[in-house]
């Protein structure tokens, strides 16, 4: 039966994968089915859960135990996510922990599940994003929520990209990592952009790489509203996308930008194609 325990001191062991084990420790390569993550806040942990994510352990500030989170310590301490430990301290206690301010008040320790792959992720949607090497986990987090509200049908990841599951990316994307379908496309970063992007044209897909260049088309332009199936790929920070992913696609596409302005933030960029590119669905 699930517990709560009290927490008395920042050295307790239980909190090791809170506060002192690095992303690397939590992911360890060489035994990827015992791999985890945190999820930080109530928001984020719910839809993890609703999602069917297994927890580990839970750690609620004890001010939410009766108050904005109450419901869910009910819910742990009925077992309905199996017989998992619920630590609990006060603020005091719990301000020693970094990022804890962050989380309002609620974090959970949870299995990472296993990955579709992109074949099935890809299968019956018309509208996807693929991000490319994006590096700020906060962008790769924000173009996940905007793909999400915006009516995107799935996310791809290259192998470089920064995790979707990272604490700050999940917390930015406010849960809707575990909404919309998404997975990483290929296995090794040689696999991006020549042998991803002709797996995309193969199940028809037509590509559309969002760049700042003279020839580029208008977000506007109709050939991209009536496509079939389109991917939009979004590059990193700075740099954008590769000038060979740029060279394969189909569409070269800009935003119009005004004021002497060349560009967005690509998060900023993600959200404007998005709701442009789905608007005939």
């Amino acid at each position: 039966m699930s517990r709560i325990v009290e927490i008395h001191d920042l050295a307790d062991p239980a909190l090791d994968p809170y506060a002192r084990l690095t992303e690397r420790q939590l992911r360890p390569k060489h035994d990827p089915g015992s791999a985890l993550f945190i999820a930080e806040s109530r928001t984020v942990v719910t839809l993890a859960l609703d999602a069917g994510i297994t927890p580990v352990s839970f750690l609620i500030d004890r001010s939410q135990m009766a108050g904005a989170s109450a419901d869910l310590v009910e819910a742990i301490l009925a077992d309905r996510y199996g017989d998992v430990p619920l630590y609990t301290a006060d603020d005091e206690i719990l301000e020693g922990l970094t990022g804890f301010a962050l989380s309002r008040g609620v974090l959970a320790v949870m299995r990472r599940p296993a990955l579709p792959s992109w074949e099935e992720v890809c299968r019956d949607a018309r509208r996807i994003a693929v991000l490319e090497d994006i590096m700020d986990s906060a962008n790769v987090g924000a173009i996940m929520r905007s793909a999400a509200a915006l009516g995107m049908d799935a996310v791809l990841v290259t192998p470089r990209c920064s995790d979707p599951l990272l604490r700050r990316a999940a917390r930015v994307s406010m849960g809707t990592v575990f909404q919309i379908p998404w997975t990483v496309i290929g296995e090794r970063a040689e696999d991006w952009p020549e042998s991803g992007m002709e797996r995309l044209r193969e199940i028809g897909f037509q590509t559309a790489a969002m760049a700042l260049s003279c020839d580029a088309a208008d977000i506007r332009d109709p050939r991209l509203k009536h496509a079939e199936r389109l991917a939009v790929l979004l590059g990193t920070e700075g740099t954008g996308l590769s000038a060979e992913t740029v060279r394969r696609a189909d569409f070269t596409v800009k935003i119009p930008m005004y004021h002497g302005v060349d560009s967005l933030n690509v998060a900023a960029a993600a959200a404007v194609a998005f709701w442009e590119l789905t608007q005939e669905r």
